[in-house]
């Protein structure tokens, strides 16, 4: 028992670090940023570092994100598989602030969270309910690592590494 949460502790802790790496775009919602300033850093970054860029569009107050994050957290291997390929923004839309204007220049979304993935240029290639990455259990790291790995740039370090050995 001892062992486990010692366990538990430094995953946290481990998690914490690396959290504190990403943009704060890429950690929380805020209904205070701005999603046009945003996407514009995210792009700048997904360019950079050869990634897509991922949109999660949702709030503090929705349950679903919530869980989201904690199975992202319980989940190293799909937490890394996003972050690796991604540049997570996450876009507030809450009673707070809707954020209209950014959210005309999207697919309408019917649920949240919901998830857009574009190229590093900034071209939409995917509109995504998030209720297809679960299974009977919630979410599936199964699903998850199909969706990631499917959807990833084609100049990702993991395909850099699968086309080499063709």
């Amino acid at each position: 028992m001892r062992y486990l949460a010692v366990l538990i502790i430094g995953l946290v802790i481990n998690f914490s670090l690396i959290a504190q790496e990403l943009p704060e775009y890429s950690r929380i919602y805020d209904e205070a940023r701005d999603p046009f300033a945003d996407a514009t850093a995210a792009i700048k970054l997904a360019q950079a570092t050869q990634r897509n860029v991922l949109i999660e569009v949702g709030g503090n107050w929705c349950a679903w994100c919530k869980k989201m994050d904690a199975f992202l957290v319980k989940n190293p291997e799909i937490y890394n598989l996003l972050h690796d390929n991604y540049v997570l923004l996450k876009v507030n839309v809450s009673d707070g602030n809707r954020n209209k204007a950014f959210m005309r220049g999207l697919p309408s979304v019917q649920g949240y969270p919901h998830m857009f993935i574009s190229t590093a240029e900034g071209k939409m290639i995917l509109s995504k309910d998030t209720a297809e990455l679960q299974d009977k259990q919630g979410y599936s790291p199964v699903i998850w690592r199909e969706f990631l790995t499917k959807w990833q740039p084609k100049t990702s370090i993991q395909n850099k590494s699968i086309n080499t050995e063709d």
